[in-house]
């Protein structure tokens, strides 16, 4: 088998990955790296999901990278553009030169006495297998499974006739003219679809067990492109940046401190934009308090000018069950459907499924706690990404990337081979990674790694302060533990070994 090292291993060619090799190449351009995807293409999440009306939740100028301002006049940008932005930005850095496609990461074992990872790969027609080894690995694969979505068992669904679809695994010559869609679900995806589909279907139905929280926003920033219309481009990129940062820390503040005030206000935004007299305590009007599931954003209306227009409608009921022609509710309603389409959420999968070991043992990745919010205890020289579930992915994304190559140049100037952290698990109260009740979430408690209560075992789900942890603080903390040899790392505080 085939052998090639590198200084850094990035595993995954979407957001992450290619903000990391920009990072890498910037800050540690002595450092050799290599992405691996296992797809065709880079893009990740924007490369893979395929549905009519795919955009993104979160404006383009925190979505996108900080080092390559966002041009387009709308912030709410559709997959597509998406899809090319991450194209062009790899092509403009020669980041994409670094990428190996269809190279699937089966597993990662780490030896303490070589101070190396060994990563065993598969092509993607599994006909070839490869050993890449390197001194850092860095997994930039997210939080779901690629394969398959998440769809609950639902009761009589062998005996429904028509068309069965998951967005995950969209098919491209799906043809929904003029039918009857039930789309079921509340989430991103779906208040995604229903205008999408209502364009051309007879009608499409969302069909929900209960409500969700919805923000209705202009796609186009007219702030922000006021700024880009005075500011030279990258001044112009900083400050519409920072805008949208620091309002959506505010909202998200607001949420969690007067939760009443936030749920009449987006009650009231709702009932603004519905015709007079729609129910929207029944379907608008979830009984959770805001942000204990994550946000949807609905761009210039799209989904309530849809059911305004009587192209689109809201059934909030279980199903009872399936029928030849479509569901049965609770209430004894029946909703027949040409296509009903399960738009039911996601199918974590932590560290994009790579077994990962440490000397021989297996890593039990829900047995951990995360340092720092990237890092894993107990794991050498090793990091992973995960974004914010209050914000864009990327404003993590873009300081865990930081932090890595802080954290490669301090090993590199002192000498350092190993790094790790190490904690005393009955010290800390475990605490879930991420901080929502939504179902995608709670299914995968058992997996996650857990956080602490405090610093440096705890994710604040907080620019401002992240900023500070991953870009300003030391590096050194008794948590983290450095060795010059391929030994057990060992303490460091101040510079001096403990």
């Amino acid at each position: 088998m085939p052998t090639e090292h590198l200084d850094v291993l990035i595993v995954g060619a979407g957001l992450s990955g290619i903000g990391a090799g920009y990072h890498l190449q910037t800050t540690c351009p002595a450092k050799r790296y290599a992405i691996l995807e296992s797809r065709a293409d880079l893009g990740g999440t924007w490369d893979l999901f395929r549905y009519p009306g795919v955009r993104s939740d979160s404006d383009m100028f925190t979505l996108g990278f900080s080092f390559r301002p966002w041009k387009e006049a709308k912030s709410i940008a559709d997959g597509a553009s998406i899809l090319k932005y991450l194209k062009d930005t790899a092509r403009e850095f020669g980041i994409d030169r670094h990428i190996r496609f269809g190279h699937r990461v089966l597993s990662a074992s780490y030896s303490s006495a070589e101070a190396r990872w060994s990563v065993e790969v598969e092509t993607a027609d599994g006909t070839e297998r490869h050993r890449f080894t390197c001194d850092f690995l860095f997994l930039c694969s997210g939080y779901y499974d690629y394969a398959q979505g998440y769809t609950p068992e639902f009761p009589g669904r062998e005996a429904y006739t028509g068309q069965w679809v998951h967005p995950q695994q969209w098919p491209q010559d799906l043809d929904t003219r003029d039918k009857r869609i039930l789309v079921i679900g509340s989430g991103a995806t779906a208040v995604t679809l229903v205008p999408a589909l209502a364009d051309t279907a007879a009608h499409v139905t969302m069909l929900q067990r209960s409500p969700t929280y919805i923000a209705d926003l202009p796609s186009k920033d007219i702030v922000a492109n006021a700024i880009r219309a005075v500011f030279p481009e990258r001044a112009a990129h900083r400050l519409a940046r920072w805008k949208n940062v620091l309002m959506t820390m505010a909202f998200f503040q607001l949420c969690k401190r007067a939760p009443g005030l936030a749920r009449k206000l987006l009650r009231l935004g709702v009932r603004k934009m519905l015709p007079k007299g729609y129910d929207v305590d029944t379907h608008f009007a979830p009984d959770y308090a805001p942000w204990d599931q994550r946000l949807c954003l609905v761009p210039d209306s799209d989904l309530f000018k849809a059911i305004g227009s009587g192209r689109a409608s809201v059934e909030t009921d279980h199903i009872e069950t399936f029928t030849r022609d479509g569901v049965r509710l609770r209430s004894g309603k029946e909703l027949q459907a040409d296509i009903v389409v399960s738009a039911t959420g996601l199918k974590l999968l932590l560290l994009g499924g790579i077994r990962v070991s440490v000397d021989g043992e297996t890593i039990n990745s829900g047995e951990q706690f995360v340092y720092k919010g990237l890092m894993v205890s107990n794991v050498p020289n090793f990091a992973f990404c995960v974004g914010y579930t209050n914000a864009s992915w990327t404003l993590r994304a873009d300081l865990s990337a930081t932090y890595v190559c802080r954290l490669l140049n301090h090993m590199q100037r002192h000498g350092y081979r190993q790094c790790v952290p190490r904690c005393d698990p009955d010290r800390l109260e475990p605490q879930p990674l991420l901080n929502l009740n939504s179902g995608y979430i709670t299914r995968a408690t058992d997996v996650l790694p857990k956080q602490g209560g405090e610093a440096p075992w705890r994710m604040p789900q907080n620019y401002l302060l992240d900023m500070k942890i991953m870009r300003f603080d030391p590096i050194e903390d008794p948590n983290l533990r450095f060795s010059r040899e391929g030994a057990e790392p060992v303490l460091v505080v101040d510079g001096a070994t403990a």
